[in-house]
C-alpha cells in the first residue's frame, strides 16, 4: 500500500467533484493547440479526470501519479489510457515526448522547483502547459476551523494556494510565453451539515488525515467544521461551499 496522503479516504470524493474543472483546464489547453492525435500528460493526475478528458478529445495521454491507488482506480476507469505510478517532478518519462502538460488541482501540491524543471523537459517546443490551482480567499470554511482547534501549520517552503498567485506564477514559468489566467468559482455542495461532515472525515484525504491527526481533539474539529458548514446552509438545509480557482495556460518558449 502507498503511504501518500492521497490513499486516505476516497479520492475520488474530492476528484469527482473537481473533474469539471478538469474539462476546463483540457479546453484551455485545446484553444492553444488542436489536442487531436496530440500526446498529452497529465501529472499528478488522480483518478484521471484531466487525462479522460483529453482522450475524449482525440489525444494519446499518459497519466501519472505518485499513489498506486489512484492509478489502480483510473486503470479501471480508462483501461486505454496509459497510466504509470510516478513522481510528477521527476517522471522518468522521455524528455520532448509530449505537445500538452495539463494537471487538476495536481502539480500545485508538488514541489515547485522540482515541478518547473520536469515539465519544459517533458514538452516539445511550442508545447502546451495547462492546470489548475485554488486561490486563497479571506476565509475558507473547508480549512479555517483546522487552524482553529489545532492551531496554524508549521511554516512551508511552499504551499499549493501560490500557484494561484499570478505574480508567483509568472515568475515560476519564465520559460512560457502568453501566461493566461481563467478564474471560477467551485461549489462544494452538500445535502446537509452531517452530509458535508462525513465527507470530510471519510471522503476527502486531506481532512481525513487532518482528523486523524487531531487525535483527543477530534471532536472538536468536527465540532468546529459543523459550525463553519451551518454558516452556509440554505434553508432547506442544504450546504454550498465556493472555493475560487483559477486555470493557468501557457505556451513552452524553447531556449
Amino acid at each position: 500500500m502507498s503511504s501518500s496522503i492521497w490513499a486516505g479516504g476516497r479520492y475520488d470524493a474530492v476528484g469527482d467533484r473537481i473533474a469539471h474543472i478538469a474539462s476546463r483546464v483540457v479546453d484551455a489547453a485545446g484553444r492553444r493547440r488542436s489536442l487531436a492525435g496530440a500526446e498529452v500528460v497529465d501529472l499528478a493526475c488522480g483518478t484521471g479526470s484531466a487525462a479522460r478528458a483529453a482522450a475524449v478529445a482525440g489525444a494519446h495521454v499518459t497519466g501519472v501519479d505518485v499513489t498506486a491507488e489512484l492509478i489502480e482506480l483510473a486503470a479501471q476507469r480508462a483501461p486505454e489510457i496509459t497510466w504509470t505510478v510516478g513522481d510528477a517532478a521527476d517522471t522518468g518519462l522521455a524528455p520532448s515526448s509530449f505537445d500538452v502538460a495539463v494537471s487538476n488541482m495536481g502539480i500545485i501540491f508538488v514541489d515547485p522547483q522540482r515541478q518547473i524543471a520536469e515539465i519544459p523537459r517533458l514538452l516539445k517546443p511550442a508545447g502546451v502547459l495547462a492546470f489548475s490551482a485554488w486561490v486563497r480567499g479571506e476565509s475558507n470554511p473547508l480549512f479555517d476551523p483546522v487552524v482553529e482547534v489545532l492551531g496554524a501549520p508549521a511554516p512551508a517552503p511552499y504551499t499549493p494556494d501560490q500557484w494561484g498567485d499570478e505574480r508567483v506564477v509568472a515568475q515560476r514559468l519564465a520559460q512560457f510565453d502568453d501566461i493566461a489566467f481563467d478564474h471560477g468559482e467551485h461549489g462544494w455542495e452538500f445535502t446537509s451539515v452531517d452530509d458535508g461532515l462525513q465527507w470530510l472525515q471519510t471522503g476527502s484525504p486531506m481532512h481525513v488525515a487532518t482528523f486523524e491527526r487531531a487525535g483527543s481533539a477530534r471532536q472538536d474539529l468536527a465540532d468546529a467544521f459543523a459550525a463553519a458548514l451551518r454558516q452556509h446552509a440554505a434553508p432547506s438545509g442544504a450546504v454550498t461551499v465556493t472555493s475560487p480557482y483559477v486555470v493557468v495556460s501557457a505556451t513552452y518558449r524553447a531556449s
